[in-house]
């Protein structure tokens, strides 16, 4: 069965690069939203199975935007897709309740790995 995935990025290379990461995978891009605010806005409409999420965007930024989803929708995965790989980054993406942390750059290996574990 295949799973939705929202990818919340303002980077079109990062969209492609997951693209790439998935293809031949059970995951498909269902929607790209390039801020928090567009992702907050999207989530019920789109109801993905998992949700990656960069940090660094124009307005909100990554981890409010995941906080919000969450408490609207305590359901939610959401992995953290970022370069901002410090521990206290992780440890407040961890007590927000997001399922994981990849680091850019990402290999796919790494990627469905996570995604597995988020989905568990």
């Amino acid at each position: 069965m295949t799973k939705r995935v929202m990818v919340v990025d303002d980077s079109r290379l990062v969209k492609v690069q997951l693209e790439d990461a998935l293809k031949g995978t059970d995951y498909e891009i269902a929607a790209h939203c390039r801020s928090g605010e567009d992702a907050i806005e999207q989530y019920a409409s789109i109801q993905p199975d998992l949700v990656t999420m960069d940090i660094i965007m124009q307005g909100m930024d990554g981890l409010d935007a995941a906080e919000i989803i969450l408490k609207k929708n305590p359901e939610a995965r959401i992995v953290m897709v970022s370069s901002l790989a410090y521990n206290d980054t992780i440890e407040r993406a961890e007590a927000i309740g997001v399922k994981g942390f990849v680091e850019k750059p990402f290999h796919q290996e790494q990627l469905l790995k996570t995604f597995e574990q988020a989905l568990k």
